[in-house]
């Protein structure tokens, strides 16, 4: 058998210029096809699970994205010490920056993504806008803005273009630099806002205004492209469900997209690749309106988040297709020939809090133990801190069933069951999205969380009774087993034997005391005064302050994990997770917050300050701004009053909970 003299150069070492989930995923593909990975890291990620998966790592010094993961200096350094011959930019940081590619090109390196001059082409959404009109591509109504253009000029743009407008960063993605306007008097602000955070995210304050169509679809086309010169589509995906202008819930194939709509958008999104000489994975965005008219918003020259529901749909690995057009082979026949298979339907679960707003939050992950039966994409495992400084997705849980309904149903039961502790997230709104009515009709449109409280949409039935129940006996049986001495003194022991032992434990900041006595078997078991039922119980030690229960009340069996954490306790069960925590009955007197403080709602730092001690502020004026997670936050006045004191600097670091400021009663 003769060698194959013809076969192109393959990629021995790729070094990846990304952190978190994606770098995961690439180097999951990357090992699967034999090719060494080299991760890089910041001081914050030193311990991430992307570092310890590559089979090297080089630390970037710095903490901020600016000082590492944006420094592509020492990103190509990086390279060459290592001996890589490729760089895969994954989504973000450099992924869409031509000078880094034109870097990266000049290093003797290999770039995993289209050519600088498409990137340069489609990194200024004015630009992209301009070559798609002159190449027929439907394009909304917009216009630049320059640094002639004073608050005067600025309303007489937004009036030619008319209200609604959306500022729009020219450069970057993700809902960064992106506002919406309703009112001539709201665009000035909204124009310096994004442009602060347009300049803190992508290091390019450009922005640009443009005609908002109200509740449109947001629907998108995956495109490759190879060297020679063919771009294929590989069908849409829906991405309409959005918060912040950043997308939570993506399906592919679209519900509102027709075989003959669905050539009109893929004829439209391979144009557009071919006039830019497309080579690897893109994805060209559209709007879609209620009549089926669609409207180019932008050209994505990098792999997308949401790409596995269209790996699902396609049985398709898109990494693997990005790796070999970068070494310079056409596109497989299976590429070629990819056709619909069944639904994908993909849930992003964040660190946040959907009911202040989508704060974000950080900490440690007590535990992480997402369900194994869909796929997820994370960056994380149990132990991890979520750090203030990157965006804070924790992982992509993506579901394929022959029906859309079917991937809906898996994906929520797959949400409910994975074990998640120790920050919020918006796990509860992502499963009531999955089975609401309107989203299984598949009526489905960018104001969807306009139209359903987010409140409403992450209610559940989880109640907190049996949870509790569970985690008394848990502690008793911890007591009971770990206690050298006293081991027949349980939690919450009475010295009246008449009296049931209790234990006060609290639950989104209300307290439940549970009062219990234990014979056997068998307990008495009350919460607030209510009896629980007829309980009987078995209890088994699951490894290091970690029990499983099976509680039977009133011939309900149910089984229920608990692990206890000093006096914070999770509880998992079958409707998934409850977080408790153990109050002292006897308190220590402690010091209470100044009447009036402002305090930090989430980790984060002081980006700007707007007042000074003393003065007269109304209710919401902003007192300061917070930037964390690349999202900026306005701390307002709750009431008209006086700035009594600022405790606060800019550039300070502040922790959730921290005092930034005294706002006291008006005065005269």
């Amino acid at each position: 058998m003769t060698a194959d003299t013809t076969a192109t150069p393959r990629i021995r070492r790729l070094l990846i210029a990304n952190r978190g989930e994606i770098a995961v995923r690439i180097i999951r593909t990357a090992r699967a096809m034999g090719v060494e990975t080299v991760a890089v890291f910041s001081d914050a990620d030193a311990g991430a699970l992307f570092v310890r998966e590559a089979d090297r790592a080089v630390r970037l010094p710095g903490v901020v994205p600016a000082d590492t993961y944006l420094r592509g200096d020492l990103v190509i350094e990086a390279a060459r010490r290592t001996g890589a011959d490729a760089v895969h930019p994954g989504y973000g940081f450099l992924s869409e920056n031509a000078e880094f590619a034109r870097a990266v090109a000049a290093a003797g390196l290999i770039f995993v993504g289209p050519s600088p001059e498409a990137i340069d082409a489609m990194g200024s959404k004015i630009r992209a806008k301009e070559l798609m009109a002159s190449s027929g591509v439907p394009v909304l109504p917009g216009a630049t803005v320059t640094a002639e253009h004073d608050d005067a000029a600025l309303v007489t743009l937004g009036d030619r273009i008319g209200y609604p407008v959306l500022v729009k960063a020219s450069a970057g993605g993700g809902g960064r630099g992106m506002r919406i306007v309703w009112a001539a008097g709201e665009l000035a602000g909204a124009v310096a806002s994004a442009r602060r955070e347009a300049g803190s995210a992508f290091g390019d304050d450009t922005v640009f205004l443009e005609k908002y169509v109200t509740a449109p679809r947001h629907v998108e086309v995956q495109i490759f492209g190879d060297t020679t010169g063919r771009v294929i589509s590989l069908f849409e995906r829906e991405c309409s469900i959005q918060r912040r202008y950043q997308k939570i819930v993506e399906e592919s194939p679209s519900p509102a997209v027709t075989p003959a709509l669905r050539e009109r958008l893929s004829t439209a999104a391979v144009a557009a690749g071919e006039a830019l000489g497309y080579l690897g994975a893109g994805t060209v965005e559209f709007v879609l309106d209620a009549s089926g008219d669609f409207f180019f918003l932008e050209v994505n020259t990098r792999l997308q988040v949401e790409h596995p529901v269209t790996e699902f749909i396609t049985g398709l690995d898109l990494v693997r297709l990005q790796l070999l057009v970068a070494q310079g082979e056409a596109l497989p026949q299976d590429a070629l020939s990819a056709r619909i298979q069944g639904h994908a339907i993909e849930a992003r679960l964040y660190a946040e809090d959907p009911s202040a707003g989508f704060l974000p939050t950080s900490g440690l992950l007590r535990d992480f133990t997402l369900d194994q039966g869909v796929r997820a994409d994370t960056g994380f495992s149990p132990g991890d801190t979520v750090s203030i400084h990157y965006d804070p997705m924790l992982a992509k849980l993506v579901a394929h069933a022959p029906t859309r309904g079917e991937a809906a149903s898996v994906l929520a039961r797959a949400l409910e069951r994975s074990r998640i502790h120790g920050v919020g997230t918006n796990r509860d709104l992502l499963v009531g999205i999955l089975r609401e009515p309107e989203f299984l009709a598949g009526d489905t449109d960018t104001a969807y969380l306009d139209r359903h409280a987010v409140a409403e949409l992450s209610r559940t039935d989880r109640a907190v009774t049996a949870p509790a129940a569970a985690a008394v006996l848990a502690l008793r049986e911890h007591r009971r087993t770990s206690s050298v001495v006293q081991q027949s003194i349980t939690p919450g022991f009475r010295t009246l034997v008449s009296q049931p032992a209790l234990v006060r434990l609290s639950h989104d900041e209300t307290e439940h005391d549970v009062r219990y006595r234990v014979e056997g078997s068998r307990a008495e078991i009350s919460v607030d005064g209510v009896s629980v039922g007829d309980v009987r119980f078995e209890v088994a030690s699951d490894g290091a302050d970690r029990y499983v229960l099976v509680l039977e009340i009133d011939g309900d069996r149910q089984r229920f994990e608990v692990a206890l954490h000093g006096d914070l306790i999770d509880v998992d069960g079958p409707q998934g997770g409850v977080e408790l925590a153990r109050v002292d009955l006897l308190p220590e007197p402690g010091s209470q917050v100044a009447q009036g403080s402002l305090t930090a709602p989430m980790p984060g730092s002081v980006v700007r300050i707007a007042v000074e001690p003393g003065q007269q502020v109304r209710q919401g004026e902003p007192i300061l701004v917070l930037e964390a997670m690349k999202m900026e936050h306005v701390v307002s006045a709750p009431a008209d009053g006086l700035v009594e004191a600022v405790l606060v600097v800019a550039g300070q670091q502040v922790d959730i909970g921290e005092v930034l400021a005294v706002v006291g009663e008006e005065q005269e």
